[in-house]
């Protein structure tokens, strides 16, 4: 059973995914969240809570997101959060070590205000149009600063694309590979989070940016001699002209490339 804010009982809000995780695939995402914003999330005075939501059959993702912000905060708690008492049952044995496991949805059943909500790979079974009302629900359980860092990758973590929000709303949309496995940057709009898979269409901004990417992937070629983390900064740094890439080389030299949300956010009609 889980509790509800206002401290009553209630059902899980949300529906169980399907469950499929591996080790370390979402280790991009969990690197950047600890590398780009770590540092102020984790600065609370009291031990700073990050959730794990909807970590799947099993709990692999939920401790190395423990262990990695560790490394920025020693005291941080990480809690598990799945809506399958099946699956929070199988996760016991790892609990302990600044790590629980708990059964909930979209309401979060922590105490207190989390200082990070992790959701990857929870809202591609959902519709478009619930992926705003979840993000709501979601961001109105931050701690003040806190981030919400929603999006999807494949089995293994090779290609990884996400959104990062704070109680205001989207912020940023981060677009990650393994260079050695990408043939160009438009092979991540399969891993495109629900808010933009289907906008990736023309007339869309993230299919317009997906495109002037892959354009400047083909003119940074001759610096894939020299390998294809040289040839994305290249092409990185061409986008930069034109789109509003808010990271520096440092991200870009991981395989990353930061986009503002403003300017990739869907159309609606009219506009």
């Amino acid at each position: 059973m889980t509790v509800r804010r206002d401290g009553r009982a209630g059902r899980p809000e949300g529906t169980a995914t399907r469950g499929t995780t591996n080790p370390n695939r979402l280790r991009r995402m969990d690197r950047w969240i600890a590398a780009v914003h770590g540092p102020a999330l984790l600065r609370a005075a009291a031990p700073p809570v990050a959730v794990d939501l909807g970590y799947g059959a099993a709990p692999w993702t939920a401790v190395e997101l423990r262990d990695r912000l560790r490394r920025v905060r020693a005291d941080v708690r990480v809690v598990g959060v799945e809506i399958d008492p099946a699956r929070v049952a199988a996760a016991q044995p790892y609990a302990g070590r600044g790590l629980d496991f708990v059964r909930g949805g979209f309401e979060v059943p922590v105490a207190g205000a989390p200082a990070l909500i992790r959701a990857a790979n929870v809202l591609r079974q959902y519709d478009e149009e619930q992926v705003g009302p979840v993000w709501r629900r979601l961001c109105d359980r931050l701690a003040p600063g806190g981030l919400l860092v929603e999006g999807t990758c494949d089995e293994i973590g090779r290609r990884h694309v996400w959104v990062a929000l704070d109680r205001s709303g989207p912020r940023t949309v981060t677009f990650a590979a393994r260079l050695a496995e990408l043939d160009r940057p438009s092979d991540l709009a399969e891993r495109l989070p629900k808010a933009l898979i289907h906008r990736n269409v023309p007339g869309e901004p993230v299919h317009a940016f997906l495109r002037d990417f892959d354009r400047a992937w083909l003119a940074a070629a001759p610096y894939g001699a020299l390998g294809a983390r040289q040839r994305w900064l290249r092409a990185v740094g061409e986008l930069a002209r034109t789109w509003p890439i808010t990271d520096r080389p440092n991200r870009w030299r991981q395989g990353e490339a930061t986009v503002r949300w403003d300017a990739l956010s869907p159309r609606t009609p009219g506009d």
